[in-house]
């Protein structure tokens, strides 16, 4: 099946938050942030710009008749600075003009005095200086003192890895509007409708019920609009509610790269040790994971990193500290992958070093290491339908690996400034939320009189194709026809209590909840139908519309079998709930299951590297990977296509970049780098592995927004062989992105590269 929304897509008719049709007199919001990292406001002064030719009123901190509190996890985090700023960025003052030039001619017109102090933007100061956003967590297993003195070889080092700027191309926004009886409507570019409806409320010292959150769709998040798009929400509604006017704002490119949180740069060292035939016997590791200047999704973003520290391999004595950092910049958030790339480049670069050491291709002591079933995961949970070593098998066999080396191994003897690298990428990903109450959904279904089925769940469509799974699970649960069935708006009046779409599970919550909600209405409609045909229910089927009984067609179709239920007075309406069964964690000895399954995978990514001029391209990406029971193939290989792209870019040109001082150098696509067609690869052919899905995906049909990301990692690794292979004495460390600068430096210099050790 198509993707619902393509024609949408390319012919202009979908529905974003621009696209929203305003009503009569409608506001202009832009929010005024700090200009230093970190000080005390002395004086603000917001007068004359709320004097200026169009605008309405300029808020404040003492403008909010709740709670000035925005913070999710911990509560750290404010809607507007009041005494203090902590970031470059960060919201003072919203300013409410009758259009947007207004507003942004009044915002230089805002004066603040500040006693501005140090900034600190590096995470192994701010840990040296006691600056943690919430206590370090260690998860450890086996021995780890003991097993040092059995290995045969023990190697250290340092793994960096940066920031990515999301860059959705719908930025952040939203556009609010009273209703009657002082209830709000918030049209806002989130993955989660719920925590933007529960922080207005608290912001606006209003019940839940008030706050009425829509979403169609999103331009893009990939996790950035998981808890940032909420502070832009509660600015609208803020100025919606004072005013009794509709109110939108939509941040400019510029503002969203500045005033937002990106993907967590990650700070580590590593300590390996292996055996004389290359077991991994030991791995220990301390994570010094930037923060930023709040809490955030931080939490829960550095507990899936100690989850995934040992990637796709079983390691018998492990440990691993993770510390998160409170520096001045804005708040880290979620990116796709959620702190599991990060954590899977520390062991990777760990085997990349010993690989090195031993003069062996770091392939051999992967393989040796895969996690086999019934293995257990240094978290306490043990491995079940594991697949590492198959698709392992399946690229060294469908993608001749063993011939593309030969190939490599020529090719690089006979071209002296032109050299290519190859490396393996396995990857093992779990999924649920890590946070056991958030693997809960629900969803509403009305079949209307002619048979046509409305379904609404609380599955935020951003461009990773759930609402056509969705559509796809109700026309085949019911076998009726996709055409008869309408994946309504994310809407917290018809379905509350959502958790976000985000940790790859949206499609299995939600979707479990459809298959609920299905289940209750089929039985209904074959009560009527054995009731009508005068049979025993058992015997009932529907197939594609058509009501069987013992294996016979009827005359009975779906749309006289809905009347007859109507007119029986048989509800037509359910509702499903779905809560991941099997799956706990006690965090008081970081131990237990909290994974209602792994995806496993594996890529050869081949390098092609310019000696002369430290200009590279991403030839061949090769993969097998495990989608179970694709419920849409086509759908879930456009996933993998883009997941590894975002991967190769995080790892090789995105390079975010903060001054001393705390400002934002890479602040617009000029000085910015993300994958264009020219430095996306050449070849990215992903094969299935023949699987059977585990029962609590959906449908046996694995989710697949996140796990395809670290196939990237292996470019690193590609680029960092093709070095070598030029110059084998090379000192280039491990800090990622490999840009051609830093590639440009290590080919012709045999000291340390800015970063690494």
């Amino acid at each position: 099946m198509n993707n619902i929304d393509a024609i949408g897509h390319v012919t202009g008719q979908s529905v974003y938050l621009d696209d929203i049709p305003l009503q009569e007199g409608t506001l202009h919001a832009l929010a005024f942030g700090s200009d230093i990292a970190n000080g005390k406001i002395i004086s603000l002064d917001v007068q004359t710009a709320e004097n200026f030719s169009g605008v309405i009123k300029i808020f404040t901190a003492k403008d909010i008749p709740g709670e000035n509190r925005i913070g999710g996890i911990i509560d750290d985090e404010v809607l507007f600075a009041r005494d203090e700023v902590l970031y470059i960025g960060q919201p003072i003052a919203l300013i409410v003009a009758k259009d947007d030039y207004s507003a942004r001619k009044a915002r230089k017109l805002i004066k603040v005095t500040y006693e501005e102090r140090e900034a600190i933007t590096d995470p192994r100061e701010a840990k040296e200086k006691g600056l943690l956003l919430f206590p370090p967590r260690t998860f450890e297993s086996g021995n780890i003192e003991d097993a040092w003195s059995k290995c045969d070889h023990v190697f250290e080092g340092r793994a960096d890895t940066g920031g990515q700027e999301h860059l959705y191309i719908e930025t952040q926004g939203a556009y609010v509007y009273p209703l009657e009886n002082e209830n709000l409507k918030v049209h806002s570019s989130t993955q989660g409708p719920t925590v933007v409806q529960k922080t207005i409320a608290r912001v606006l010292g209003l019940p839940m019920h008030r706050i009425e959150v829509s979403v169609t769709r999103l331009g893009g998040a990939f996790g950035g609009k998981e808890d940032q798009a909420t502070a832009w929400a509660c600015m609208a509604a803020l100025a919606s509610r004072k005013l009794h006017k509709p109110v939108k704002i939509s941040l400019s490119r510029p503002d969203d790269m500045v005033m937002t949180g990106k993907r967590h740069p990650y700070s580590s060292d590593f300590r390996i040790g292996l055996t004389k035939d290359l077991k991994i016997l030991a791995f220990e590791t301390t994570l010094f994971q930037n923060g930023g200047a709040a809490t955030d999704l931080s939490p829960a973003i550095i507990g899936r990193s100690l989850f995934h520290i040992t990637n796709s391999y079983h390691i018998p004595n492990v440990r691993a500290t993770a510390y998160s950092c409170k520096t001045n910049l804005p708040p880290f958030t979620a990116f796709r992958g959620f702190g599991g790339p990060q954590a899977m480049f520390v062991i990777e670069a760990a085997i990349a070093k010993a690989a090195e050491l031993l003069n062996i291709p770091a392939r051999i002591i992967q393989e040796k290491n895969l996690i086999k079933e019934n293995d257990v995961f240094h978290y306490g949970q043990t491995a079940k339908n594991v697949h590492a070593a198959k698709s392992w098998r399946e690229v060294l066999n469908q993608f001749q690996v063993e011939n593309n080396t030969k190939e490599i191994e020529d090719f690089n003897a006979q071209n002296p400034t032109v050299k290519k690298g190859l490396a393996m990428m396995p990857v093992c990903f779990g999924i649920s939320f890590t946070k056991i109450p958030m693997n809960q959904a629900r969803a509403l279904i009305h079949i209307y009189q002619d048979g046509s089925v409305g379904v609404s769940t609380g599955a935020v469509e951003m461009g990773q194709g759930v609402n056509t799974k969705l559509l796809q699970i109700a026309s085949q649960f019911f076998s009726i026809s996709p055409a008869k069935v309408k994946i309504e708006t994310t809407n917290t009046t018809r379905v509350a209590n959502t958790s976000p779409t985000a940790a790859s599970s949206g499609a299995d919550l939600n979707g479990n909840a459809l298959l609920d909600a299905c289940d209750k209405l089929l039985l209904r409609l074959k009560k009527t139908a054995s009731k009508t045909l005068k049979t025993d229910i058992g015997s009932i089927e529907i197939i594609d519309e058509i009501v069987f009984v013992s294996g016979k067609a009827t005359s009975l179709k779906w749309k006289k079998l809905i009347e007859t239920a109507f007119l029986d007075r048989v509800s037509l309406s359910a509702v499903g709930h779905y809560a991941t069964p099997v799956i706990y964690f006690d965090k008081t000895v970081e131990k237990g299951r909290p994974f209602a399954y792994h995806v496993y995978g594996t890529a050869a990514i081949t390098a092609k590297l310019d000696c002369l001029r430290g200009i590279y391209s991403i030839e061949k990406v090769q993969i097998v990977h495990d989608f179970g029971n694709s419920l849409n193939l086509m759908i879930d290989l456009g996933q993998v296509e883009g997941a590894v792209v975002q991967g190769i870019g995080w790892m090789t040109m995105e390079e975010l970049r903060f001054s001393k001082k705390g400002e934002l150098l890479s602040n617009s696509l000029s000085t910015y780098k993300v994958p264009d067609i020219y430095a996306a690869p050449e070849t990215i052919e992903c094969k299935a592995l023949e699987t059977e899905g585990p029962e609590l995906a959906v449908l046996r049909s694995k989710a697949v927004g996140e796990p395809p990301l670290m196939y990237g990692i292996g470019a690193y690794f590609a680029l960092r062989n093709a070095i070598r292979a030029f110059n084998p004495e090379a000192h280039i460390g491990f800090d990622a992105p490999l840009t051609p600068e830093k590639v440009l430096l290590s080919l012709y210099s045999v000291t340390k590269v800015a970063g690494t050790m």
